[in-house]
């Protein structure tokens, strides 16, 4: 007789197969229009816009909400939600709004919340999750997180997919992405007139695991009154810096270096104009209005040099970029309550091609040390996109089991020290 928790789990492999075949197995960055969009993007459509003052509204507020379905550009589904306009916290600790999406299964049951965070990774609305999860737009990325949400409903499991980098699309941002996970869920809760006790569980990818781990690190002082039962974060950028040297010249990802800067520039107003070079400024122009998956492979061979000019010989030389990005590291700014699942990939000396695994061994290092209940796993062999078929299993079997209070599996005894989570110093 299975465990509750592998049932869960059988059942959800199971319709994620279904609905993803070999979608789950290779995960290139190529985008997939869709020819017969009706809807606005979100940048056109005043739903997404809230003009009022938000000094007086408490983080989480629904501002406004509208139905919608849960479809693909090519599949309707007979799922429902809602789209919630709410109030969160921006990294400079500003009131914005941003919207969520909130799904319930179609069998009724005890509530259990997953916030679902989606690897996005955009600098364009066309890749806002509240638009992909509506059907207006689908890169392949998306449409596999799209059948990870629906092994989720299947479950019985109520779900919310915050678009957590904002109006602007602030991408890569720590705080500010964690705080619009957290307000997502206490959106979540006012809109469906939840207890604060409704247990909840935090779960996210690559890009996706930037509001799961940040809102898991800050909770206990954000959003202190939320119930958090788990988090399950995997192929995390722990520190910037140490990415930024990773793919430097990257067939593959040198796209994220300028889509960094873009990002950082929207978010911190840095004056770009002070160190980059005319590549770097043609690349961050091209890369502005992209997500991921038309831009990470966009610029084979781009290196962190060509993308700045003369004194500088690469962007940690520049001390506007050594600070912004020392402000996103993680385990930097607090120790999560809730236990933890850290997973990477591991495919070459230093990581899985675009994360670097001793970081990730670092940060579930030092959370150990600070009496973070952490399970660590690591995929040998596996690439950043491959190591994602591995992760969405283990991640729900985890917080499956989170749900359930079945006993966890840390293995902090066994996590090595890996990379110091120490800034870089300013040049």
């Amino acid at each position: 007789m299975p465990h509750p928790a592998q049932s869960l789990v059988l059942r959800a492999v199971f319709v994620l197969g279904i609905l993803l075949g070999p979608a789950m197995l290779s995960i290139p960055p190529v985008a997939l229009a869709h020819p017969g969009l009706r809807s606005p993007l979100p940048s056109a459509d005043p739903f997404y816009r809230y003009s009022g003052s938000l000094a007086d509204v408490a983080p989480g507020s629904v501002l406004r909400s509208r139905p919608m379905t849960f479809r693909t550009p090519s599949l309707t589904t007979p799922i429902t939600g809602h789209q919630v306009l709410y109030r969160t916290t921006d990294q400079s600790g500003r009131g914005v709004a941003t919207v969520a999406t909130v799904l319930r299964p179609l069998i009724p049951g005890p509530t259990r919340l997953i916030s679902y965070h989606t690897a996005y990774d955009a600098l364009s609305s066309q890749c806002d999750p509240s638009y992909t999860l509506s059907g207006g737009y689908a890169g392949r990325t998306a449409l596999a997180e799209q059948g990870v949400i629906a092994g989720y409903l299947a479950a019985g499991y109520t779900v919310v997919v915050p678009d957590y980098e904002g109006e602007e699309l602030e991408w890569s941002i720590g705080r500010q992405s964690g705080n619009a996970a957290l307000d997502g869920v206490r959106a979540a809760q006012h809109f469906l007139t939840l207890p604060r006790t409704t247990p909840v569980g935090l779960a996210g990818y690559s890009g996706g695991s930037i509001p799961t781990q940040w809102g898991a690190e800050i909770a206990p002082k954000y959003a202190p009154e939320l119930n958090i039962v788990g988090a399950a974060a995997g192929g995390l950028p722990v520190d910037p810096a140490h990415n930024l040297s990773y793919i430097d010249g990257s067939a593959e990802w040198a796209g994220v270096i300028p889509a960094l800067v873009v990002a950082y520039q929207r978010t911190y107003a840095l004056d770009t104009s002070q160190f980059l070079s005319a590549r770097g400024q043609q690349a961050a122009n091209q890369v502005s209005s992209q997500c991921i998956s038309q831009f990470a492979g966009s610029f084979p061979g781009l290196t962190s040099a060509d993308m700045v000019k003369a004194p500088y010989t690469g962007l940690l030389d520049v001390g506007s970029v050594v600070r912004v990005v020392n402000d996103n590291i993680m385990g930097s700014q607090g120790t999560p309550r809730a236990p933890l699942l850290l997973a990477v990939g591991h495919s070459d000396a230093i990581g899985d091609t675009l994360m670097v695994t001793d970081d990730v061994v670092g940060l579930a290092h030092e959370y150990c040390t600070r009496g973070v209940d952490v399970t660590y796993a690591q995929y040998n062999g596996l690439t950043h996109t491959q190591a994602f078929a591995a992760f969405e299993p283990e991640a729900f079997a985890y917080l499956a089991e989170r749900f359930a209070n079945a006993p966890t599996r840390s293995n902090c005894a066994s996590i090595p020290a890996g990379n110091s989570l120490a800034p870089t110093p300013m040049p």
